[in-house]
């Protein structure tokens, strides 16, 4: 009967401590759930899971980007090392993270790997080590360590260890979700910052006009933005100020220099009637200040509706084809180098 009892106490024990641990997970979910400010939550995570394994202090590690470094971004207890880095193969939590299995280590003093630098820069003593890395589908992420367990003989139990990786696993898991609403907010916020930029593009191209104008054009842009882009005006002598011109590469950057090209050749054609010259301060002025790399190649000209003639000047475009009446096609190749490379005199 007796030893019936102790089995029944144990069962018990056993179920009570199951429940214990789903209750921390569940607070630690509705924590990761309820902020997106992932610092402080994994601060109170460290804080919970140190408190409930009895330890002296916990820290939980991150791999940077490179993968080279381990950054403490949260820890709780006795000593205080948020923001330390380590080599990412670096002490008893850079094995951890390296070889991706939990272990303890009941005295760090036989332990090649402790690194005793913590210790001599906070003057805290640690006897011993429980460690869980962080991982989800083989992507490490880290480690949760905890030092000196305060209870009973001192030491952690394999039971620890079992509890902290199922605790560890439930931050990791936070982490990376954390990290891919982070990802999705920040494609949302470049879509809508490309949606804006491509209104702004359009809104500089010339509008659709009534016959008999003389001048019709269409952009279609391969993405959101692109670095194509032409314009026509008219300007006081009844002559009509026309460019038709092409940025190297795409994205963003191509857009923003097309915006200042185009928005130079409006401003300057109305005052400049030599295509060449006009071309060539462009040029000057993009030459300053394009990004290392980036030019423009581009066709700009006046056309006279009453006589018929067209003055054009080619900055390394591709030539454009004059039809004559018998159906033939002449190229008329550049004469300049595209824009941005380099300054040319005259």
């Amino acid at each position: 009967m007796a030893e019936r009892e102790s089995v029944d106490a144990l069962l018990s024990q056993s179920g009570e401590n199951i429940s214990d641990h789903l209750e921390l997970l569940a607070l630690m979910g509705a924590d990761f759930a309820s902020t997106r400010d992932l610092e402080t939550t994994l601060a109170k995570a460290v804080e919970r899971i140190t408190r409930y394994l009895d330890a002296a202090g916990g820290a939980l590690f991150m791999l940077d980007d490179s993968g080279e470094k381990l950054r403490c971004h949260a820890c709780s207890g006795e000593t205080e090392i948020s923001g330390m880095v380590l080599d990412s193969d670096q002490g008893i939590v850079g094995r951890c993270v390296q070889e991706n299995v939990g272990e303890i280590v009941r005295d760090v003093s036989k332990d090649a790997s402790f690194n005793k630098g913590v210790d001599a820069e906070t003057g805290f003593t640690t006897r011993s080590i429980l460690c869980a890395p962080m991982s989800v589908r083989g992507e490490r992420i880290g480690a949760i360590e905890l030092v000196n367990k305060l209870g009973g003989d001192g030491l952690f139990a394999p039971s620890d260890l079992s509890v902290l990786q199922g605790l560890s696993s439930s931050a990791a898991l936070a982490i990376v979700n954390a990290r891919q609403a982070e990802a999705l907010v920040e494609q949302e916020r470049v879509k809508r910052e490309l949606e804006l930029a491509a209104e702004i593009q359009r809104s500089l191209l010339p509008g659709i006009r009534p016959e008999p104008f003389p001048i019709h054009g269409i952009n279609v842009p391969a993405r959101t933005v692109s670095g194509d882009f032409f314009d026509f005006f008219e300007i006081e002598d009844g002559t009509i100020c026309f460019n038709l011109g092409d940025v190297s590469g795409k994205g963003m950057n191509a857009a923003l220099l097309m915006a200042k090209t185009a928005s130079l050749y409006r401003c300057l054609g109305k005052t400049i009637t030599s295509p060449g010259k006009l071309l060539g301060i462009i040029n000057r002025e993009i030459c300053e200040t394009a990004t290392r790399g980036m030019f423009v190649t581009m066709v700009g000209g006046h056309f006279d509706p009453s006589s018929g003639v067209v003055r054009l000047a080619n900055a390394g475009h591709e030539p454009p084809l004059f039809r004559r009446r018998d159906g033939t096609y002449t190229a008329l190749p550049a004469e300049l180098p595209p824009l941005g490379i380099m300054p040319v005199a005259g």
